[in-house]
């Protein structure tokens, strides 16, 4: 039999070239798709939503009348900084949550309004730290950095004073629901008009 190469009949399978370039691009979207999946999940572990820290939280009657110090925080969930502290709280609250209340409280929640008066919260998350007999020790505003945060904390449990009294971080606006800085014009104490 006399075979031409020239005249030879085209082949339906695939070169082994094409064929390894296939199951190499098989291969690698497999380890990208595992890979993703992987780190979906563990995100989706680790992260915790501001909603999952306050279904965590004590109601405040019971940690104002339990013996335990508290960590009080005035919250809202339009709160950038009280979202991007979140998964940090929640660490901090398994860690310490047999010797301290976690206590959240909603800040467009009417319900809070005599504690927004209180605790003059004007913007947040606002951090009121309280010993054991409920009374007020210190508070802090916007995004604590967890050493300083702990550092309160641990102060706080031992019954000592706390570091960081003075801890200011990145807050988010909050326009109380009422002007407690400014006085009206009607207001006896605002001494009449001001001088122009």
């Amino acid at each position: 039999m006399n075979e031409n190469p020239l005249h030879s009949t085209p082949s339906t399978e695939p070169s082994d070239l094409a064929k390894r370039i296939r199951n190499f691009l098989i291969i690698i979207a497999a380890i990208i798709l595992s890979l993703s999946v992987f780190l979906a999940i563990r995100s989706e572990a680790t992260s915790t939503s501001l909603p999952q820290l306050v279904e965590e939280s004590i109601p405040l009657d019971i940690a104002l009348n339990n013996g335990k110090p508290t960590l009080m925080e005035f919250y809202a969930n339009w709160c950038t900084s009280c979202q991007t502290m979140a998964p940090e709280l929640s660490e901090i609250k398994h860690k310490y949550s047999e010797k301290l209340n976690f206590v959240m409280l909603n800040v467009d929640n009417s319900k809070w309004l005599p504690e927004l008066l209180k605790y003059r919260v004007d913007g947040i998350p606002h951090f009121v730290y309280l010993n054991q007999k409920a009374e007020t020790i210190a508070q802090t505003i916007g995004e604590i950095p967890r050493p300083i945060l702990e550092a309160n904390l641990e102060s706080l449990i031992a019954e000592n004073p706390l570091p960081y009294t003075q801890a200011i971080g990145q807050v988010s606006a909050f326009n109380s629901p009422l002007n407690i800085d400014q006085p009206s014009s009607s207001d006896p104490r605002s001494h009449g008009a001001q001088v122009q």
